[in-house]
């Protein structure tokens, strides 16, 4: 079962029908936080995009936000990325002022076409507080709220060219955007066929992790050996590879927990546990609290256990290195 069906209950919002018609057939669409929250409000439910990245760009005031499975409590100068069929939600005060980008993903791709790497990295959510940043990245920080402004003020005209512009200043914008979550990494330059290699690993990872191959089996299909391979995930991700695969299935175990309305049970199933025993003992583990735990501390009521079978697909009994890394 894929990620989408497992979050199939999560609502897709549509801003064309039920926000402004302006957004159903539009490629790209500019518009004020102020003027969505007199709609929507400043409590905003988990909800995702279909098709359809979205930035905000916001001023002052504090925002709590839920990203995926992450959670961010800042105070504006800030701005997040959010790409297609990622859940979100969040909630600003009454002092939050901002600016919102709404763009069709295909445009995105084609404003990265070639460019692998990036195209890579807009596939992820992100959030970057402004207002922290130190030196190149401070300078970087402080041209994106003109830009914003540029974008309103070429979206709201009607001037030749205006089409080809907006989607330069969106290119700008998402690359500064970029430039900022990889500043450190400027600092200490990867080798390009390391980071290829770091792609093809989190690839791999991303179509496996529900099947727990051994680290050996990956590094294999990559050509390296395990030592290198975590030499360059150390590298690039500042954790070992093992802990790169734990941490997306842990990821997918709290979307699951958070989003699906699976029993726990359920989950351990859908995530290729034999046992669900395991999987709260690889969840506590890593975590520090079992999966019934972090539904309470998030106010979920916890769905009774049902009876479930892997129906002839392959299930894992945890490695102690699984329970114990």
């Amino acid at each position: 079962m894929n990620s989408r069906r497992r979050l199939a209950s999560i609502p897709i919002l549509d801003l064309g029908q039920v926000y402004d018609q302006r957004y159903a057939d539009a490629d790209f669409h500019y518009d004020g936080h102020d003027r969505l929250c007199e709609f929507f409000g400043r409590s905003v439910a988990v909800h995702r995009h279909d098709r359809f990245f979205q930035i905000h760009y916001l001023h002052n005031g504090h925002v709590h936000l839920y990203l995926d499975d992450l959670q961010y409590r800042l105070d504006g100068p800030l701005c997040f990325l959010t790409p297609p069929g990622v859940p979100h939600a969040f909630v600003t005060d009454a002092a939050c002022e901002g600016q919102v980008i709404t763009v069709r993903q295909q445009l995105v791709w084609k404003l990265f076409d070639g460019e692998a790497a990036l195209s890579l990295r807009l596939n992820q959510p992100l959030c970057v507080s402004l207002g922290e940043q130190r030196g190149e990245a401070a300078r970087v920080a402080a041209h994106l709220e003109p830009l914003f402004h540029q974008v309103a003020d070429e979206f709201a005209g009607r001037r030749d060219g205006r089409e080809a512009n907006l989607l330069a200043l969106l290119r700008l914008i998402l690359a500064k955007l970029l430039h900022l979550v990889e500043q450190a990494q400027h600092d200490n330059p990867v080798p390009a066929h390391d980071l290829l290699q770091f792609h093809r690993f989190n690839q791999l990872v991303e179509a496996r992790y529900t099947e727990h191959w051994p680290l050996q089996r990956y590094a294999g299909e990559l050509g390296l050996t395990t030592a290198r391979l975590n030499l360059i995930c150390r590298r690039l991700a500042g954790m070992s590879s093992k802990q790169l695969i734990f941490e997306r299935q842990l990821q997918e175990a709290k979307r699951l927990l958070l989003h699906s309305g699976q029993s726990v049970n359920q989950i351990g199933f859908a995530l290729g546990f034999c046992d669900p025993a395991y999987f709260s003992r690889f969840f506590r583990r890593h975590v520090g609290m079992s999966p019934s735990d972090y539904l309470s501390r998030r106010g979920i009521a916890v769905k009774p256990c049902e009876k479930s079978k892997i129906n002839g697909e392959s299930c894992i009994q945890p490695t102690p290195s699984m329970l114990l890394s």
